[in-house]
């Protein structure tokens, strides 16, 4: 298959590398030192439980009209740059091509169908904890590395289900999910706890869930998020919380932190207006109380366009 990987990050880079060295065709939009590190010494991933990739050539770009029409983009951008990416994509995309996003938040679907297209938008969501460790080389942290996608209402899609296949094949633990938007508020509730807690503590996950305190406040973002899911109609099972809770305890590194930790420690732009501001807004649209991610979006709220460079 032909696959572009828009933006080759942490994330788009990390399952793009996965997919290239299972033999496809992978074309990476990158940009800044990152990309002259590929360019210059290929890709790099570097993984402690899934094996280490090392791509000395790849095809890299900061045009994607230099790669043309391709059968699957995978699109990983920031949050902030949706609208602006999916503009660029455009010349990605053939017919039948299918951009799957596997960015953070609830509603980058939404926002790129009027740019792309519904027949061609495929919402995803993925759990990997991965990192630009230096340019051109992603480390993976987590156990576990996972993409979960489907049709917005669930019907069948042949393109779709090619990937799918290809993406197994290449050893990458993908779903097709009948029910997307269900899978996606459960990253979303997951994502928020994560992303919240691990920022606003400064620390890493196994502190954070070994003190009762901080323990609670984990639990309580994911339960406020819950509550605004279910308020807007989201079926969600009544102890989701509980089970993430233990999926916390079982599989998540204690030096783990969210992507948007990470970015705070470096003086990065924020994905906080998505995330717990996400949650806050809809909480005041469905009447639902939202005061700890209340707390965490404006404690970092001055910090969420990053530091001036």
């Amino acid at each position: 298959m032909r696959i572009a990987i828009m933006a080759a990050g942490a994330v788009g880079g990390y399952f793009g590398a996965r997919m290239q060295a299972a033999g496809h065709d992978v074309f990476y939009i990158a940009r800044g030192a990152h990309l002259d590190a590929i360019r210059k010494n290929g890709l790099k991933v570097e993984s402690t439980h899934h094996g280490d990739v090392h791509l000395p050539k790849v095809n890299a770009t900061d045009k994607p009209a230099e790669v043309g029409p391709v059968d699957i983009v995978l699109f990983a951008v920031k949050l902030w740059d949706t609208e602006i990416a999916a503009e660029q994509a455009l010349p990605l995309l053939g017919p039948n091509t299918r951009l799957i996003t596997l960015q953070n938040g609830v509603d980058s679907y939404e926002r790129i169908v009027p740019i792309v297209g519904a027949e061609r938008t495929i919402p995803g969501v993925t759990y990997v904890v991965t990192v630009i460790d230096r340019p051109g080389v992603i480390k993976q942290t987590s156990t576990f590395q996972a993409i979960i996608c489907g049709t917005i209402d669930g019907r069948p899609d042949p393109a779709l289900q090619a990937f799918v296949e290809a993406a197994k094949a290449a050893g990458i633990d993908i779903t097709l999910s009948p029910n997307i938007q269900r899978d996606r508020w459960q990253k979303f509730i997951f994502l928020s706890a994560t992303s919240g807690a691990t920022s606003v503590t400064r620390s890493t996950m196994g502190p954070i869930l070994a003190d009762p305190d901080t323990r609670a406040l984990f639990r309580n973002i994911m339960a406020e998020t819950f509550a605004v899911g279910c308020a807007k109609g989201v079926a969600l099972d009544d102890d989701y919380v509980d089970q993430r809770l233990a999926f916390a305890d079982a599989n998540t590194p204690a030096s783990m932190k969210a992507s948007m930790a990470n970015d705070l420690d470096r003086g990065n732009r924020l994905e906080l207006d998505w995330l717990a501001g996400r949650v806050s807004q809809l909480g005041r649209e469905l009447k639902v109380p939202t005061p700890v991610n209340d707390t965490i979006y404006a404690a970092l709220k001055l910090h969420r366009m990053g530091k001036i460079k």
